[in-house]
């Protein structure tokens, strides 16, 4: 399944750019780089100088970058961290039941 803004929340962000927008922690504002482990609460992002920061979702806005067939620019998506708040594989699981409906 294509990455959409329609249906982010429930895909896999592993290996998606990200920035961090807005946050209760102004020290995170403006993190980015590549999104490369995922928990219940937190992203674990691969900054450009190679460091890992663990931001929470809690609290948290982030951008994602979706690639785009368009090679020239990414398409970019808003979302709230607190609507990634559970287990990545149990939220990927929630596309199907959706659809099922």
């Amino acid at each position: 399944m294509e990455a959409l803004p329609s249906n982010l929340i429930f895909h896999e962000l592993i290996g998606l750019y990200a920035e961090v927008f807005e946050s209760t922690n102004p020290k995170l504002i403006n993190i980015c780089g590549r999104v490369i482990d995922e928990t219940r609460n937190m992203l674990i992002i691969e900054t450009e100088d190679t460091h890992e920061k663990m931001v929470p979702k809690n609290g948290t806005t982030f951008v994602f970058h979706l690639p785009s067939s368009s090679a020239d620019h990414d398409q970019r998506v808003k979302i709230f961290g607190t609507l990634l708040l559970s287990q990545p594989e149990n939220r990927v699981k929630n596309i199907r039941k959706i659809r099922m409906r």
